[in-house]
């Protein structure tokens, strides 16, 4: 479908389902690489991060975890600038690599609470792997090590993210193109 409308809102394509797929492929690849011989714990944000998360960890090679932690920051269409944390951390991750994995990366203030929330317990470092990335919205200097794509500050809907709850079953990801 090159174009859908999702309650009040119309939305065209941007990214198609088999690009999302071999970028992800890709990013495997580089993770199973870099990550080798660690003690990994892949941490999922939800809700949007699961359709990314179960793609990404059937491709995973290594001995390693995945926990989830549900936080959030969105009303609507537009960032409400506070993040809530939802259901905690319940994997250990002393002195091991965990890797953030997000749908999307926009302001910023999720990664800072994440962050900051890991910090008291003392992981041996902090990864991040992001599906989507808006460059002109970020606030931070976080380095995302694991990037699929880069994109516009739009609205955007599908693979996992939503609108109001709608969207997220789509296997596309498709930008808005009316407020």
């Amino acid at each position: 479908m090159a174009a859908i409308k999702i309650l009040d809102k119309h939305f065209e394509i941007s990214i198609p389902a088999e690009t999302i797929q071999k970028r992800i492929k890709e990013l495997a690849t580089e993770v199973n690489t870099d990550l080798a011989e660690k003690d990994v714990v892949f941490l999922v944000i939800l809700n949007g991060a699961f359709m990314f998360a179960s793609d990404l960890y059937k491709s995973i090679n290594l001995e390693c975890k995945i926990s989830f932690l549900k936080l959030a920051s969105y009303q609507g269409t537009t960032s409400s600038g506070e993040v809530k944390q939802l259901i905690g951390l319940n994997e250990v991750i002393k002195d091991k690599t965990v890797v953030i994995v997000e749908d999307i990366v926009d302001t910023g203030h999720t990664l800072k609470s994440i962050f900051n929330q890991l910090g008291g317990f003392e992981p041996a470092e902090i990864k991040i792997a992001s599906l989507l990335f808006k460059p002109e919205s970020f606030q931070y200097d976080y380095k995302i090590d694991y990037l699929g794509f880069s994109i516009p500050n739009d609205f955007i809907v599908g693979y996992g993210l939503d609108y109001d709850g709608y969207g997220r079953n789509l296997e596309s990801i498709y930008t808005i193109t009316n407020q």
